[in-house]
């Protein structure tokens, strides 16, 4: 920045102070011609009068401003950012706050200030204008998301402050990536017209990761024990699928916070983490992280108390539901929960506004903690809206209907939890959040509910091999959130030597905005025995459910089929020929569910029933009653320890003279009865060895899973289970058909693995109690992945 011969823009005040005695710059000595006052009495002076009787002794007056050097910016739009105007005293103060001014537009790369006589120059150097951006090097980052971080865009005045800007926020989003080696240099490209290419050369760098975690002040758990606490981990080679091993300030953060949870949740009321420090290796390529804390004393619970001021709810109501036991080490995870369920069942009771607050009396010599939960009604609040943001493809709608609560409607802490379970139980999101913020007026609560979308979309492959079909592959193709609005379509193919079977289904769980699903189903399946014979089933159903109460739902369909026997070998069983021709079924049916489970997808307690009921005969030339009742109850012991219980038993019979044909009949083995092929227990014609199926079914499982032991990162549990079952009775006796109607069962042990290309599960299983004839299989796979 320069005034007149070269004057730096900090001498502007000393520029000012030499104007009071400097000749060169006064427009005359004798000072400015002075236009004498009109004749009339009491008139005011001209302006030149005015500017006169302002002027200091050798002060020159600014007659024009004169506007060198624009391109694209008007000579008046200069004059305007000026503090000093045509007319005005050359003022130092005035010179310098139009330098400052002009400069603070951000238009200009350089400004001169020139007085000669009473003419003020002012000549100037536009700074360009963006013409295009570009990154080079950016191989880990999308170019939008980098676009999108800078604040610089094309046809905007470029300055060098505003790309330094922009060149720490391409830093600082690299190293939220934990690339903290990362480095940015603009390049500057001169175009013609004043304009400018700005390129962002980038070298990302490695991954900074981290080399060490410490514990400092640790002496309950061991640093191995506390490192298995927090998320972050030391980088391995094995942890290339994970981000846990490198830098990230906010997951250091969150860790603190996991520190804390885990040490209350054991006893230690006084836990605190005094720092949580993260050093940069010399070579700045990882870090040392060092959690330095207090652990304090361990604490007992002692007298554990309720007291109620709502005259209608009586102490000795709920106290019951307290699982915390005097004795018990403290823990504050599950003070937490009891003031859920507390809360909870005071709500059921008809309380909207109920407050349960756990006051903590501690005993520092005893080390004993006594606890009073007080139950009293809460500040009265109600619900001004709900807000839903992460949605980016699931619409609103989708996640709003699951709420058991609307606008307007009285705040109750027990309906936006189950309304977070519900919004979790869909399985489109892998996090949900549901907070309460204050609203317009002191009375009114805004619901803010914050999801994470997760792959819905799934592809499933399953492979086996069966003496009886030869190799399998089961193929699934769903999408369970179809364009975001909730609908779940599906199609599944079987092929196998002798198999195949293909279906396609589709549900709108929101019938007409209604609580209704309504679904359409279409099939058709082709097997073939081992004496080539095919059995061919084709059809089409409708669905509709709808909810009875908050825990039960109810299904009604309807099915119409036909199915057809030909191409039957002379050496197929007998059994089977008899059946040659086409049938028509239709059937109408339902299905009665009480699910209490903690998750629908992936559930660790509670239990569910179903029960379901199937009558053909309404039309077709096939009649039968089909029945089956289903159960499982889900119970975890320890984290990741789950042990899970089921059973379904089922029996069909026809209806008047009718026979049960074989493609009504229940067929048992695979995933049902492991150790056992698909349909290699039950009924059997010996003669042929062709399954014949049955009319009675019984399979159960006990099934523990659990840790092994390795990085949870790996993703890979353990499973123990035991499978027993049984299928029995046909409608008719033949000495060729072996029926012992027998228990059959089997043991072994399951390897999963949570992969990045979805569960992947193999079974060993050895039959324990079986029968000659039947069809076994130790070794069964299923793969699936997610899209």
């Amino acid at each position: 920045m320069k005034l007149s011969n070269g004057m730096s823009f900090w001498g502007a005040l000393l520029f000012g102070a030499l104007l009071l005695g400097a000749p060169a710059y006064a427009q005359s000595t004798q000072g400015p011609t002075i236009i004498p006052p009109s004749p009339r009495s009491g008139a005011a002076p001209v302006p030149a009068q005015r500017d006169a009787d302002r002027l200091r002794p050798g002060q020159a007056l600014v007659d024009e401003i004169v506007v060198e050097g624009t391109q694209r910016i008007e000579p008046e739009t200069v004059r305007s950012y000026m503090a000093i105007k045509e007319g005005d005293p050359l003022d130092g103060d005035r010179v310098n706050q139009s330098l400052k001014g002009l400069y603070a537009t951000g238009l200009f790369a350089d400004v001169t200030l020139r007085q000669e006589g009473g003419v003020l120059y002012v000549r100037v150097v536009e700074n360009p204008i963006i013409n295009r951006i570009a990154f080079e090097g950016d191989d880990r980052i999308e170019k939008d998301l980098l676009q999108n971080e800078i604040q610089l865009r094309p046809r905007i005045v470029y300055t060098r402050t505003r790309v330094q800007n922009d060149v720490k926020r391409i830093l600082d989003l690299y190293r939220r990536t934990g690339r903290f080696a990362a480095t940015v240099e603009p390049k500057v490209i001169q175009l013609p017209q004043n304009r400018v290419d700005l390129v962002f050369e980038i070298d990302e760098g490695p991954v900074t990761g981290i080399r060490r975690i410490s514990f400092i002040g640790n002496r309950a758990f061991s640093d191995g024990g506390l490192s298995e606490v927090v998320q972050t981990t030391e980088t391995r080679w094995y942890r290339f699928l994970s981000s846990d091993d490198t830098y990230d300030p906010d997951r250091l953060t969150f860790d603190r916070e996991l520190l804390r949870r885990h040490y209350l949740k054991n006893g230690y009321a006084d836990f605190r983490v005094v720092s949580a420090v993260a050093e940069l290796t010399p070579d700045r390529n990882d870090f040392f992280v060092t959690f330095t804390i207090e652990e304090g004393e361990r604490y007992a619970f002692n007298e554990i108390k309720v007291e109620s001021k709502i005259g209608d709810i009586k102490s000795e109501s709920v106290i019951g539901l307290i699982e915390i036991e005097k004795g018990d080490w403290y823990n504050a995870e599950a003070v937490d929960d009891t003031v859920v369920q507390l809360g909870d069942a005071v709500g059921e009771f008809g309380f909207a506004f109920v407050d349960v607050r756990p006051n903590v009396a501690r005993d520092r010599e005893k080390r004993t903690i006594d606890i009073v939960f007080e139950i009293q009604e809460g500040a009265r609040y109600y619900i001004e809206r709900i807000d839903i943001v992460g949605n980016v493809r699931t619409l609103d709608k989708v996640v709003r209907r699951e709420f058991t609560l609307v606008e307007g409607d009285a705040f109750n802490s027990a309906k936006i939890r189950r309304s977070r379970t519900r919004i979790q139980n869909l399985g489109y999101f892998s996090q949900v959040e549901v907070n309460n913020v204050p609203g317009a007026e002191s009375d009114k609560t805004v619901i803010k509910v914050n999801v994470t979308e997760q792959s819905t979309g799934e592809l499933s492959v399953g492979a086996g091999f069966s003496s009886q079909n030869g190799p399998l592959v089961d193929l699934k193709i769903r999408e369970r959130n179809l364009l975001g609005r909730g609908q779940d379509l599906r199609a599944s193919a079987t092929l196998a030597t002798k198999q195949q079977n293909f279906d396609i289904s589709f549900t709108e769980p929101y019938f007409l905005d209604k609580d209704l699903s309504f679904g359409v189903d279409a099939f058709h399946s082709k097997s073939n025995s081992i004496r080539e014979f095919e059995a061919i089933s084709t059809g089409a159903g409708l669905r509709f459910g709808y909810a009875l109460a908050e825990n039960w739902r109810h299904l009604v369909r309807y099915t119409l089929r036909q199915d057809e026997v030909e191409d039957v070998d002379s050496g197929t069983s007998v059994f089977i020929q008899r059946e040659v021709g086409t049938d028509i079924a239709s059937t109408v049916g339902h299905e009665l569910t009480y699910d209490r489970r903690n998750s629908s997808t992936q559930p660790t307690d509670g239990y569910v029933f179903r029960l379901s009921n199937d009558v053909a005969g309404l039309g077709g030339d096939i009649s039968y009653l089909k029945s089956k009742f289903a159960a499982a109850y889900y119970h975890s012991f320890a984290e990741e320890w789950v042990a899970n219980i089921r059973g379904e038993a089922g029996y069909v019979f026809g209806l008047g003279d009718d026979d049960v044909r074989i493609s009504d009949r229940f067929f048992l083995g695979g995933d049902k009865l492991r150790g056992f092929a698909n349909g290699g227990v039950g009924p059997r014609d010996v003669s042929t060895d062709d399954p014949l199926g049955g009319k009675q079914i019984v399979s159960g499982t006990v099934e523990l899973t659990f840790p092994l032991g390795l990085p949870k990162e790996f993703g890979v549990t353990g499973a123990l289970f035991s499978d027993v079952g049984t299928l029995t009775e046909l409608d008719f006796d033949d000495p060729r058909i072996a029926d012992t109607g027998s228990i059959r069962a089997s043991a072994g042990v399951g390897l999963g693995w949570r992969s990045p290309f979805g569960p992947i599960r193999i079974d060993f299983a050895i039959p324990l109690v079986e029968e000659d004839f039947d069809d076994t299989e130790i070794v069964r796979f299923n793969f699936g992945t997610r899209f």
